[in-house]
């Protein structure tokens, strides 16, 4: 982060100067008191659990010079101002907004922004791996995405980028909008419409014209790059104030692939746009990896790249841990896609597991898709007869929503060897009690389901 003065700061929040000196600068910015460095800002959140103002000594004590407040008792900052600056501000996260709203208008870059139902961060993984052949790219860790997350990632900005890549997840009605008035997106990529916060925002018609406004501050320099093989994106009307550019693998797409491969963990294709191919390669599996490739293509392309260098940034493409993670392990191959799982991404992940595992004993185990709302039971069977599908031999189901999709692939395939749990200790019992040789395992499941867990107790059980 470049510095801030305190006396920025106040303008861009709009903020009281309690005690300290409006001279002096802050480097950074953190929400978090245990991640404070010296010289930074510390902005205390309110939580449902913790409130942050009860960690503002402990962050000036880590180093901070600075702090945000919504708390105005005045004879005890009084006590403890010292030197220390404290700004006054009506809601800290508001003000955190404001802030880095602020901070990224110092850039005069190009700012990718990318949202969508499933995908995020393995496009955004993609598509900086590809503009940092030729590019300094500044990049979304984590899952800093959100209200909270989005502005500590703009805070990452310096003046050695040229250009940034954002992940802008929402979940709720007017939440783009204010993500929007952070990162103020030059182009913008949606993946795809799915039913992940269908619980929050009720339809899929909602989460499109919620995550589509992504789009309202492109102007005719700028361009939206939409998944044209979704059956809502591909209706995206290509005339307007800025350029759409659809990928896909169907449905006359500006970017799409033909002679798709998969060999030794890796996925070739030949990508075509305007009449002209050219054959990729990426180092992962999977025809999701196709789609995250050819967007990522397309806005190298935007960008002026060669199909050198975009070659090049393909090669260079590393999943992040527990998102389809390919483990080799001794007699198992183990996928890793524990981190989150809604529909769409459950079945793309099966996708997989049947590509890896063709000729193989393919064993499921899967857990709660959360957020789904009345709609819950019935995407979990939903995914239960995908899984039969695409020939899941063994499925461990685990939770209470998860013995949905035990259920759908029994309906669907009776010769699929289904079993229910409540804990991951219990499905883990189980798998190791099943496991053979040569046997091909994915596991998956919402966030709060730690289906980690059961992916380090293979990894440790079958590591060479």
């Amino acid at each position: 982060m470049e510095k801030l003065s305190i006396s920025e700061v106040l303008t861009a929040v709009d903020g009281e100067l309690i005690c300290g000196f409006a001279e002096m600068a802050v480097n950074s910015v953190s929400t978090n008191s245990k991640e404070i460095r010296n010289g930074a800002l510390f902005v205390p959140i309110k939580g449902e659990k913790f409130d942050g103002h009860a960690f503002i000594e402990e962050a000036f004590a880590a180093g901070a010079v600075a702090t945000l407040t919504s708390e105005h008792n005045a004879g005890s900052m009084a006590v403890r101002c010292k030197n220390k600056v404290h700004i006054k501000v009506a809601d800290t996260k508001v003000a955190l907004q404001q802030l880095a709203a602020y901070y990224r208008q110092k850039f005069d870059i190009p700012v990718v922004g990318i949202t969508g139902s499933v995908g995020k961060t393995s496009t955004k993984e993609m598509i900086a791996s590809v503009l940092a052949a030729r590019f300094n790219v500044h990049k979304t860790t984590g899952n800093l995405n959100g209200q909270i997350g989005l502005p500590l990632t703009m805070f990452g900005l310096e003046q050695s980028h040229d250009v940034a890549v954002v992940e802008m997840g929402i979940s709720e009605f007017g939440e783009m909008e204010r993500l929007l008035a952070i990162a103020k997106p030059t182009c913008a990529v949606i993946t795809n419409i799915g039913v992940t916060h269908i619980e929050n925002l009720h339809s899929k018609e909602n989460i499109f014209n919620e995550k589509f406004k992504i789009a309202g501050n492109l102007g005719k320099d700028g361009c939206l790059f939409v998944n044209g093989d979704d059956e809502i994106l591909r209706n995206v009307p290509k005339s307007g104030d800025f350029r759409v550019v659809t990928f896909g693998l169907k449905n006359n797409c500006d970017f799409t692939a033909r002679d798709i491969a998969f060999e030794d963990g890796k996925t070739t294709f030949e990508a075509v746009h305007n009449g002209k191919s050219q054959r990729f390669e990426v180092p992962s599996i999977g025809e999701h990896n196709v789609y995250n490739a050819l967007v990522a293509i397309a806005i190298g392309c935007f960008m002026g790249m060669s199909e050198a260098q975009i070659q090049s940034g393909l090669l260079q493409f590393k999943n992040l841990d527990m998102r389809q993670n390919v483990y080799h392990l001794r007699g198992v191959t183990l996928i890793d896609d524990s981190y989150n799982a809604n529909p769409d991404s459950m079945k793309s992940a099966l996708t997989v597991l049947a590509q890896i595992g063709l000729g193989k004993r393919k064993i499921a185990i899967l857990a709660d898709m959360l957020e789904l709302g009345d709609m819950a039971e019935e995407l979990h069977f939903d995914v239960g007869a995908f899984a039969a599908s695409v020939d899941v031999d063994v499925l461990i189901a685990v939770g209470s929503l998860a013995k949905f999709i035990a259920k759908g692939a029994a309906s669907a395939k009776r010769n699929v060897a289904t079993y229910s749990f409540l804990s991951n200790d219990e499905a883990f019992a189980c798998l190791k009690s099943l496991i053979q040789p040569e046997d091909c395992i994915l596991v998956k499941g919402s966030r709060g389901m730690h289906m980690e867990e059961i992916a380090k107790s293979v990894i440790s059980l079958y590591e060479k």
